[in-house]
């Protein structure tokens, strides 16, 4: 996975600051706070309201609509973002195109107790098992 490319699920240039090289960037750029903008392109990237994407954040619905395009949210809510943006570029990856990994992402997965792994990316334990569900994935390993 090219960690560059999470700055193109956030919004590229024009919504995201800087190039994403390594993970000290992901630090860097959680540390500095990401913005509202870079929040909505994530959400319009996946295809989803901006109440589902609150679902999957430590913030409310409510509290993102109240924020200017330009409002950078915390290092929690940012690092948790990049978090999403990370399983968005691998699962896309893996899959092959955006449209296959949306399905996927909204199926209930056995391997998952029968959740989907939309619902698992509320916390950072979720994105490390959605991550370690695409690894298998792209390894053949049927879960």
């Amino acid at each position: 996975m090219e960690l560059s490319e999470i700055s193109g699920v956030l919004g590229g240039k024009k919504a995201f600051e800087g190039v994403i090289a390594s993970r000290l960037d992901l630090l860097d750029f959680s540390n500095k706070g990401l913005t509202k903008e870079a929040l909505l392109h994530l959400a319009k990237h996946l295809r989803l309201s901006l109440s589902q994407m609150a679902e999957m954040l430590p913030v409310t619905e409510r509290t993102i609509q109240r924020y200017r395009r330009s409002h950078r949210f915390n290092r929690i809510v940012s690092e948790h973002i990049l978090q999403i943006a990370e399983v968005v570029v691998r699962g896309e990856e893996v899959f092959g195109d955006r449209e296959r990994f949306s399905s996927w992402l909204r199926t209930p997965s056995p391997a998952l107790r029968n959740r989907t792994p939309a619902s698992l990316l509320n916390s950072r334990f979720g994105n490390e098992i959605v991550l370690e569900e695409l690894g298998r994935i792209d390894h053949g390993i049927v879960s």
